[in-house]
């Protein structure tokens, strides 16, 4: 099937008119020149052609982002591709993928992510053929910028890619988690300055120490005195050794919260 360059900029109306960006693979330098008449923001260059320098310096000679597909290549041939962008000065990214329709977890290699990043020193994204959104959840954590999937209408579909692709529904499920974790990782905790957030409810879960029986005066403290209960607003579990050992100075009924002023 072969669109019209009419089709195609219809293509790119509907996308803009959904508030989409509208992007293509161009796959030859004709493919270049028409996109580029067509005003696309960025290329995409498909990993079967980060070999092919003429089709990339086409690409970089618009100024326009560059998004490198890893999926065929060696990094040598990696660092080729990279470097032949990086000579236009173009902004870039390095896309991990894996050729395989479907792309199974153990072939994911959401470790490259992190060796392309430290290597090229540019944003990373994943290009997933998983058929699925855990993928493309965890690069989101491990710091990749992109995310490139297929998507299906249905997958009773027919077609080449529906196996490797999911569904619409799995779709806004997979941009609602990845703004969840956006959300998480730009607001880092202070652990310590958070414990002031619950201490009602610390006070309500932790413990204290109680009397087991009854306590005269004079009586010096043992363990099987002591029993641990909710909540946690008198003398804390853990100064259980610098309560054992000490005199009792106010008589404690049974079941009383022990307090240091009751102790010598």
């Amino acid at each position: 099937m072969e669109f019209t360059p009419e089709q195609w900029a219809g293509l790119k109306v509907h996308a803009e008119e959904k508030g989409l960006v509208f992007l293509s693979s161009p796959f030859s330098v004709q493919a270049v020149d028409l996109l580029e008449k067509m005003g696309v923001v960025a290329w995409k260059v498909a990993s079967g052609e980060i070999t092919n320098p003429i089709l990339i310096k086409r690409m970089t000679a618009t100024g326009k982002p560059i998004l490198l597909s890893s999926g065929m290549s060696s990094i040598d041939e990696l660092d080729d591709a990279v470097k032949l962008v990086r000579s236009s000065s173009v902004p870039l990214a390095v896309m991990q993928c894996t050729s395989s329709y479907p792309t199974p977890p153990k072939r994911i290699g959401l470790n490259l992510l992190t060796e392309y990043r430290d290597r090229y020193a540019c944003p990373v994204g994943l290009s997933d053929h998983s058929g699925g959104i855990y993928a493309g959840l965890a690069a989101v954590t491990l710091g990749a910028s992109l995310l490139e999937v297929h998507v299906t209408m249905s997958r009773e579909m027919f077609g080449p890619d529906v196996i490797a692709s999911i569904t619409t529904k799995e779709m806004n499920k997979l941009v609602e988690g990845v703004r969840f974790i956006e959300n998480a990782l730009s607001n880092p905790v202070d652990k310590e300055a958070s414990v002031n957030d619950f201490n009602d409810v610390r006070r309500i879960f932790t413990k204290s120490l109680y009397a087991s029986k009854e306590l005269d005066v004079g009586t010096i403290i043992q363990l099987d005195h002591l029993d641990i209960k909710k909540p946690g607003n008198g003398i804390p579990v853990k100064d259980i050794d610098n309560i054992i050992g000490r005199v009792v100075k106010n008589h404690i009924c049974r079941g009383d919260l022990i307090e240091y002023n009751d102790l010598s």
